[in-house]
């Protein structure tokens, strides 16, 4: 039986650069497609409070004048947090759903 040779590790600063290392590239990436829930906006509800805006992480809230006017699927991964933020009551105005594919 062969032992194996202790494969050396690359510390941080010999890893190989890649597209998301450098800022201001996530755009570039469509990262929709890994979601499993999907976030569906109520305008009628909507305040325009805009957490939902300050708490996504991927920036995916649109907003247009000063108001939210939709969710760029393109880059929403389905986290949400967006939902989760959501003040409105009794029901809010971003609710998750299963994605349909």
């Amino acid at each position: 039986m062969k032992t194996r040779e202790k494969e050396k590790k690359l510390s941080w600063k010999e890893l190989p650069d890649g597209d998301l290392l450098e800022a201001g590239t996530a755009a570039k990436f469509i990262t929709g497609d890994w979601r499993t829930e999907k976030p569906v906006w109520d305008g009628g509800k909507c305040i325009n409070c805009m957490f939902c805006w300050i708490a996504c992480p991927d920036s995916s809230i649109i907003v247009k004048d000063g108001k939210m006017t939709g969710i760029d699927f393109e880059h929403c991964k389905g986290c949400g947090i967006c939902a989760k933020e959501c003040p409105v009551k009794p029901v809010k105005a971003i609710i998750m759903e299963a994605e349909k594919k």
